[in-house]
């Protein structure tokens, strides 16, 4: 007998079609939401119930992953499916949403549904690892009330950090991708000066070879640069939000590196990079450089 417990996906992109696909690998029985729906039809040979509303897709399930793509598409579905939700199911919510959401998010489960257990599980990764099961989740929330997450994020990532109470897991993402996209236009800035000097991205990274500055990021990303090819694994418009998530709940807290990033990736999305890899900022600074 199947003693794991359901799962419901509510959105599927890059990120939650790889939770449920994981998932479905995994034994468990799993039904998703997606506002285009054929997104999810690839995965239903597979055992997927599709299903057309998310109040449909979550009722019975022991478990819900919310993964949309910002902080008020992420409250308008949780506002639909709470009253549907079974007694006593974990509400785990694993997109980056920000702090503020993340609050109102907490508040809206206590006031309506209090024997709903919320978990705000945002992940560190991008599309690849979540494909390999290889993320992290940046877990918190009632660990103890919430058994029934672990065999999920057993299936889905590489394990947990538990930080701490609900809204920790959320103010530590951007934490980590405020770093990340530091890093991001770090490398494009670094590649530009060695290629005026004659360097490609490959000598660049055999000289971060084998040092503590050898990030797999890094690595891919230059990959991708040395390429003149940037098939997302997280889109500019998404490391863009990010950014500005964290900008915004810096509040008075000074991160003038953060802020100019920001406006000079915004003037990447304005010119159509928006929907791809964030390292095609490199490719911008190339064409501010002929423009």
């Amino acid at each position: 007998m199947n003693q794991l417990p359901t799962v419901a996906v509510l959105g599927l992109g890059a990120m939650g079609h790889a939770f449920a696909a994981n998932l479905l690998k995994n034994g468990f029985t799993v039904s998703a939401w997606n506002r285009t729906r054929t997104r999810g039809e690839d995965l239903q040979s597979g055992g997927l119930q599709l299903c057309d509303s998310p109040q449909e897709a979550v009722a019975g399930a022991d478990v819900v992953l919310v993964m949309l793509s910002d902080g008020t598409t992420t409250l308008a579905a949780c506002g639909l499916i709470l009253p549907a939700m079974k007694n006593g199911a974990v509400l785990c919510q694993m997109g980056t949403i920000g702090v503020e959401a993340t609050q109102q998010l907490i508040d809206s489960v206590h006031a309506q549904r209090p024997d709903v257990v919320l978990l705000d599980a945002p992940v560190s990764g991008t599309k690849a690892p979540a494909e390999q099961a290889q993320i992290l989740v940046l877990a918190s929330g009632d660990r103890q009330r919430a058994a029934a997450i672990e065999p999920v994020f057993a299936a889905i990532s590489k394990g947990a950090k538990w930080l701490g109470e609900a809204g920790a897991g959320s103010k530590m993402k951007l934490v980590a991708n405020a770093w990340l996209v530091s890093v991001m236009q770090g490398v494009a800035e670094s590649t530009q000066l060695a290629q005026q000097f004659g360097f490609t991205p490959e000598d660049f990274w055999q000289v971060l070879d084998g040092g503590p500055l050898a990030a797999p990021y890094v690595k891919g990303k230059l990959a991708m640069i040395a390429e003149g090819e940037y098939p997302a694994q997280m889109q500019l418009t998404w490391a863009l939000k990010d950014a500005r998530l964290a900008l915004e709940a810096a509040g008075d807290l000074p991160m003038p590196g953060l802020e100019t990033i920001a406006t000079h990736w915004q003037g990447a999305v304005d010119a159509g990079y928006g929907d791809k890899d964030l390292s095609v900022v490199y490719r911008y600074l190339q064409d501010q450089m002929k423009n």
